[in-house]
């Protein structure tokens, strides 16, 4: 694989997020980032826009027996994302994706209050937002965020990105009113890839990088 752009870290892909978004000129209002790995970004972006950040919550609803295979994913208000071809590839009946819907929906409810702690949620109606994450591979827990902002009354929503595949890429620009995404590489085995360090990012750093916005 030609080593396309290595980033540092997740702060280091935020701020050349937040460069990138600043070249554009796009006169973002709020930064959502998907917690918890967007959390880093998002604070890298939001800190460089003079923006608030806030979360967009959204869980994967995973195929019977393959919990990472996407069948689809639900938004924390759920607003739902199905993806039809692998529900057809799988065992997956009604029966099973209202059940999972359902209980996905609840688990993204609850990280996104837990994440907030009480504090109230930006309103997204009427702003133009950018949403951050580290990367995207099939895009199905952006696809249910960007869904979710839809219905939500969002004027323009930028998604914001380092990497992901041409083809999630090409597909996500069809949801969102623009893509800025720094690296598409054609060999693509995972986000983790181009990153040099890529841990776990724990929910006390996530709620971290959410509270700083009060000290702003």
């Amino acid at each position: 694989m030609s080593d396309h752009r290595r980033f540092r870290d997740r702060t280091d892909a935020g701020e050349q997020l937040g460069e990138a978004l600043q070249e554009r000129d796009i006169d973002v209002e709020l930064v959502l980032a998907i917690p918890r790995g967007g959390l880093p970004l998002g604070r890298a972006v939001a800190d460089a826009l003079g923006v608030p950040l806030d979360i967009a919550v959204a869980s994967k609803i995973g195929a019977p027996g393959n919990p990472e295979y996407a069948i689809g994913a639900v938004a924390s208000d759920g607003t739902v994302w199905r993806n039809e071809g692998a529900i057809g590839d799988t065992r997956a009946d009604e029966a099973y994706f209202e059940r999972e819907r359902e209980r996905e929906a609840a688990n993204a409810r609850e990280k996104a209050n837990r994440y907030r702690r009480g504090r109230p949620a930006h309103d997204p109606a009427g702003k133009t937002v950018a949403v951050v994450d580290d990367g995207v591979a099939t895009g199905a827990t952006v696809r249910a965020t960007l869904a979710m902002l839809r219905e939500a009354g969002v004027d323009r929503i930028v998604l914001a990105v380092p990497v992901g595949p041409p083809d999630t890429v090409r597909e996500l620009s069809e949801m969102a009113d623009e893509v800025v995404c720094l690296e598409t590489p054609s060999q693509f085995g995972g986000v983790g890839q181009f990153y040099k360090r890529f841990d776990q990012v724990t929910d006390e750093e996530a709620m971290a990088y959410l509270s700083d916005d009060e000290d702003t």
